[in-house]
């Protein structure tokens, strides 16, 4: 899309406001966020984890906002990028960026609950800042892995309490309760009103309970570039855990 800046300026303020600061042709759609320049500043501590080139690789972005990401997989040259958001004004903003990058991406009004009804595997698939935000995460992380996972995962949590974290055994006596005390255990904090005036925070995970989930859920931790960035692949889905009759529980 050829606009002129102007043009550009009064799409991104019609648009506003916007969570993802994005240069589009020197127009930065989010120039006063309060994380400074995001997700730039996240994203270029952790691209380098992610292959420079994905041709021939198919990319889903869930919680895709307005595109930051999408678009970065599509410059990364993969062959198709599918970023779905619940937000209907999130995904405006994600078309308009994109056709003004100049890039093609197919956005779609989903929620991750409905991530079936892509019918689909992908490659690598982006799950970044979303977590936090569900009322039912672990469920998410189950459908994630059993129907749109087909090799990288890309995941990003919000993390608050202890960075350590506690080898954990696979019983406890009923009786016994000072592990729960433990700074690094598994904790998942429940949101009951509002966090940094954000209704949609729901539960805020520590380090612990991050890498525990995503364990269950049948993912392998391959590295963590970033404080609260996981790369990770496909792992068996241990016994008791994952969707109720899914059928796909090997790596």
């Amino acid at each position: 899309m050829q606009l002129s800046s102007s043009e550009i300026r009064r799409q991104v303020e019609a648009l506003g406001p916007w969570f993802h600061n994005i240069d589009l042709a020197g127009v930065e759609t989010a120039p006063g966020h309060f994380l400074g320049n995001y997700p730039y500043v996240k994203w270029r501590k952790f691209a380098d984890a992610i292959p420079a080139d994905l041709t021939g690789r198919t990319v889903l972005d869930i919680g895709c906002n307005a595109g930051f990401y999408s678009i970065e997989m599509k410059r990364r040259r993969a062959e198709r990028v599918v970023g779905i958001d619940f937000d209907d004004a999130y995904l405006a903003q994600a078309r308009f960026a994109a056709s003004v990058a100049g890039v093609e991406i197919e956005f779609r009004r989903l929620s991750v609950y409905d991530l079936g009804l892509l019918g689909e595997k992908f490659d690598v698939v982006l799950f970044m800042g979303v977590l936090y935000h569900l009322r039912h995460p672990l469920l998410a992380l189950d459908i994630i892995r059993d129907y749109v996972a087909g090799d990288m995962l890309v995941f990003q949590s919000m993390q608050r309490g202890s960075d350590a974290v506690t080898v954990v055994e696979a019983n406890y006596p009923f009786w016994e309760r000072e592990h729960f005390d433990e700074p690094g255990f598994p904790k998942l904090h429940f949101v009951e009103h509002r966090y940094a005036d954000d209704p949609t925070n729901w539960w805020i995970p520590n380090r612990a309970c991050v890498e525990a989930m995503l364990r269950s859920a049948g993912f392998s931790i391959i590295s963590r570039p970033e404080d609260e960035v996981y790369i990770c692949g496909l792992a068996e889905v241990p016994d008791g855990c994952g969707l109720p009759g899914a059928t796909t529980r090997q790596a």
